[in-house]
C-alpha cells in the first residue's frame, strides 16, 4: 500500500524543541487520517536541526465509501414534498426508502453510498491548515510573509506513493527535492520515497534518527577518552545530537592550573556553555581533558575546531577564576545583608526577608528532626541563600547552593552547615537524591515550605497547565524530605505557622491557606505514590480523616489498600455502603439524625445482639491497634465484623413495623460506619 512522507527543511531549530516537533507533527497527521477514515500500517518520526520528517507506510489509495442517512420527509406527508425530496436526491422511488419511527412518526430514510476521495486529495487539503497552526513553543516570521514557523522554512518534500501533493505553506511549494549536509554535501537531492529518502540522506551525510546520532555520540565519546573514564550526561547526548546532523566527536584540553578551580565550576563551565562532555582520571580526580561533538568533518582531522574550542574555553575558565578569586574576598556571613536589596517576589518581599523567615521555620521544623541542633539550623538557614549575590552563581546559576558550601567551608563553617547550604535546594525531581542529613533536610523543607505558603497566600496557585513557579516540584520535594526521612510532622500547624510568617507583607488567613495547602499536598502525594501502586482513593479516604502527618497517612493507606484488595475488606466496603445507604435514606425520609449508641435491651434477633457485641470489642481493639500506628492489625481486627455484619443482613430486616425496634437497628447500621470510619473515610473509596 502507499506511503505518505514529509520533510519540513528550515533553518536550525532549537535542539529542545525538536523531539516533540516531530511527535507532534505525527499526531497531528494521523489524527487526520483517522478522522478522514484512512487507515495505516505504520508510522515513525524524526528530526534533526534543518529538519522534520514523517513518513506513514500502508496508507489506503482511497478513502473507503462511507455509507450516509439521508432523511425524508414523515410518512403520510402531501405528495408534492415526497416528489421534491426524490427529485432533489436522484432516488427513482420512494419505495428505495426505509420507514424509521422516533417514536411520535414515521419518516422516511434513503441509504446513500458516499464515495471515498482519492487519499492524495484528502492530504493536501489538511496538511497546509496544520501546518499553520503547527504548536512551536516560539515561532518566527520572515521577509514579507506573515505565516510562521520556528525557523525561516526553506523546503517542503511531500509524497504520496511517489507522487509529490501539491501542497503550499509560507511560500514554498512541496516537491521532491531536499539537501544533505550543510558543509559536507549541500546538492540538491531528489528523493523518490522514504527509504530512497533515508539512504541519499545518508549518503549526503545526514543520520536521520536522533537516537543513532545520540549512541554512536556517546559510543565515540567513549572510544576517545582513551585511558580516561567519560563523565555520562544522557541529557548533554541528547542535546549534541540535536545539534548535529553527522556528528564528529574530537577531544581538546585545557591547562592543568585550571584544575584548582572546583570541580562543579569546571564541569558547568564546559557542559553548560559548550556542551562539552567532562572526562575524569581513574581515581575520580577531574582531568584537563574534554569531549567536544562537532558537525562535520574537516581535512585536517578537527584540528582548527579542537584549538578553537580549546580557546573560547580557556576564555571561560579564566573567567570562572575571577569569580572564584574575588568571591573569596568577602565571608558568606558579610553577604547576608546584600539579600535585602534582591527581589524575592514583588509581593513577598526580598531574599533578605525569606532568610529571616527560614531563620523561624527551621527552628520550628529542627525539633522533629532527629539529632538536628536548633542554633545550627538558624545558622545554615541565615547563610544558604547568601551565594546568590557571588559573581560565581550570578555567571553560572546552576551552582547556587554548591558555591555556599564551598564558601562556607573556606569561611571556617562546620560541615554540617556547608552541606545543608549545598543540598537545601533538593530533591529538585523525582530522579534527585533526596538529602539525609538533619541539617540539611531541615533546610531543605523550610526553604519548600517556606516558598509554598507564600505563593499560595497571594493566589499565585499552580493552574492544569501553568505552574510558573514551581510548586508542584516544591510539593514533591516536600513530601519526599518528610517520607525518605520519616519525619513526624503535622504539616498543617506547620503550613500555619509559615503563612503567619508573611503577615507584615500579606494579609490571608493563615488557617485557611492551610488548609488549601494540605490539599494541595494531598494531590501531589497521590501522584508520589502512583507508581507504588497506591490508590489516589485510598490517600483520600486517609486524608479526609484530618490526619496530616505523611508518615502515618501513607502507612495507613497502604494496608487500607492491602485490606480492601481481599475478600473480606471487599465484602465489608459493601456492608458499609450497603448500611450506609439505608441510613442516609431513613434519615431524609424521618428528617432526624441516627447517630449515637443502640440500646442492647430492644434487640430481637441474636445477630442484632452478636453485631453490637462484635461492634464493641472491634472498636476498641482497632482505636489500640490505630494509637500503635499498627495499621495492618488495626485492619486484620476490622475484618472480624465481616462474619456479624452478613448474619446481620441476612436474616435481620432494618425497616421493623415495630417503630422502636427500626430506630434501634438504624443506629446499630449507624455504628457500623462510625466503626469503620476510625480507619478512613469509606465513601472516598471508588469502584
Amino acid at each position: 500500500m502507499p506511503e505518505l512522507l514529509i520533510e519540513l527543511f528550515s533553518e536550525e531549530v532549537p535542539a529542545r524543541m525538536q523531539a516533540r516537533a516531530a511527535e507532534e507533527l505525527k499526531r497531528l497527521v494521523l489524527q487526520n487520517l483517522d478522522g478522514l477514515g484512512l487507515s495505516h500500517e505504520s508510522a515513525e518520526a524524526f528530526a534533526t536541526p534543518r529538519r522534520l520528517a514523517l513518513v506513514v507506510r500502508g496508507i489506503p489509495a482511497q478513502q473507503p465509501d462511507q455509507k450516509i442517512e439521508i432523511k425524508g420527509p414523515r410518512v403520510g406527508a402531501p405528495d408534492k414534498a415526497i416528489q421534491g425530496f426524490l427529485k432533489a436526491r436522484g432516488i427513482a422511488s420512494i419505495d428505495l426508502c426505509r420507514r424509521v419511527s422516533d417514536g411520535k412518526s414515521e419518516s422516511y430514510v434513503f441509504d446513500d453510498l458516499a464515495r471515498g476521495m482519492p487519499t492524495e486529495h484528502l492530504i493536501m487539503n489538511f496538511i497546509e491548515s496544520e501546518l499553520a497552526d503547527f504548536p512551536w513553543p516560539k515561532s518566527m516570521r520572515w521577509g514579507t510573509g506573515t505565516t510562521r514557523w520556528v525557523r525561516p522554512l526553506q523546503f517542503i518534500v511531500c509524497l504520496f506513493d511517489g507522487r509529490v501533493v501539491p501542497v503550499s505553506f509560507a511560500g514554498v511549494a512541496a516537491g521532491d527535492t531536499t539537501r544533505g549536509h550543510r558543509f559536507l554535501a549541500p546538492a540538491l537531492i531528489r528523493v523518490l520515497g522514504f527509504d530512497d529518502y533515508r539512504a541519499k540522506l545518508r549518503a549526503a551525510k545526514v543520520m536521520l534518527d536522533a537516537a543513532e546520532r545520540k549512541a554512536l555520540i556517546v559510543e565515540r565519546a567513549q572510544a576517545a577518552a582513551a585511558g580516561l573514564v567519560l563523565i555520562e550526561d544522557d541529557a548533554l547526548a541528547a542535546e549534541n545530537a540535536g545539534l548535529t546532523e553527522w556528528p564528529v566527536v574530537l577531544m581538546g584540553s585545557f591547562e592543568t592550573a585550571f584544575l584548582d578551580l572546583p570541580q562543579e565550576v569546571l564541569v558547568t563551565s564546559m557542559r553548560a556553555h559548550q556542551k562539552y562532555f567532562a572526562l575524569s582520571n581513574p581515581d575520580g580526580r577531574l582531568a584537563n581533558r574534554f569531549i567536544l561533538v562537532a558537525n562535520t568533518e574537516t581535512a585536517d582531522g578537527g584540528w582548527a575546531i579542537v584549538a578553537g574550542n580549546e580557546r573560547v574555553l580557556r576564555a571561560r575558565l579564566s573567567d570562572a577564576r575571577f569569580f572564584w578569586d574575588q568571591d573569596r574576598k568577602r565571608t558568606l556571613e558579610g553577604r547576608v545583608g546584600d539579600l535585602d536589596a534582591v527581589v524575592y517576589h514583588a509581593r513577598l518581599g526580598s531574599l533578605g526577608a525569606k532568610v529571616g523567615r527560614l531563620e523561624r521555620l527551621a527552628v520550628e521544623i529542627a525539633q522533629y528532626v532527629p539529632e538536628c541542633d536548633v542554633s545550627l539550623a538558624r545558622r545554615a538557614a541565615t547563610l544558604a541563600k547568601a551565594d546568590l549575590t557571588t559573581g560565581m552563581v550570578g555567571e553560572f546559576p546552576e551552582l547556587q547552593g554548591v558555591m555556599g558550601r564551598y564558601y562556607a567551608i573556606q569561611d571556617g563553617e562546620q560541615d554540617t552547615v556547608a552541606l545543608a547550604i549545598a543540598e537545601h535546594y533538593g530533591p529538585l525531581g523525582p530522579s534527585d537524591r533526596c538529602p539525609t542529613a538533619p541539617l540539611s533536610v531541615t533546610i531543605a523543607l523550610a526553604d519548600k515550605l517556606d516558598t509554598l505558603a507564600g505563593f499560595f497566600a497571594i493566589g499565585e496557585k499552580p493552574t492544569g497547565s501553568k505552574d510558573p513557579f514551581a510548586l508542584r516540584r516544591a510539593g514533591l520535594g516536600a513530601i519526599r524530605l518528610i517520607l525518605d526521612n520519616g519525619l513526624r510532622i503535622g504539616l498543617g500547624d506547620l503550613f500555619a505557622a509559615a503563612v503567619a510568617l508573611y503577615a507584615p507583607v500579606v494579609e490571608a488567613s493563615a488557617a485557611g491557606v492551610a488548609a488549601e495547602l494540605l490539599d494541595f499536598i494531598a494531590d501531589r502525594l497521590k501522584v508520589h505514590l502512583r507508581d507504588e501502586g497506591v490508590r489516589h482513593d485510598t490517600i483520600a479516604a486517609v486524608f479526609a480523616k484530618g490526619d496530616d502527618d505523611l508518615v502515618r497517612v501513607v502507612g495507613r493507606a497502604r494496608a487500607l489498600q492491602g485490606f480492601l484488595a481481599g475478600a473480606d475488606g471487599g465484602n465489608l466496603l459493601t456492608a458499609y455502603r450497603r448500611a450506609g445507604n439505608i441510613v442516609r435514606i431513613e434519615t431524609k425520609r424521618d428528617g432526624r439524625s441516627y447517630d449515637g449508641a443502640s440500646d442492647p435491651g430492644r434487640f430481637a434477633a441474636p445477630e442484632e445482639v452478636a453485631l453490637n457485641e462484635s461492634l464493641g470489642a472491634i472498636a476498641e481493639k482497632t482505636a489500640r491497634a490505630l494509637a500503635d500506628e499498627a495499621f495492618e492489625d488495626a485492619m486484620r481486627t476490622m475484618a472480624g465484623l465481616r462474619p456479624p455484619i452478613d448474619a446481620f443482613f441476612d436474616r435481620v430486616t432494618v425497616n421493623a413495623e415495630d417503630r422502636g425496634l427500626r430506630e434501634n437497628r438504624l443506629r446499630l447500621l449507624a455504628q457500623i460506619q462510625a466503626t469503620l470510619d476510625r480507619v478512613a473515610d469509606f465513601t472516598k473509596i471508588e469502584g
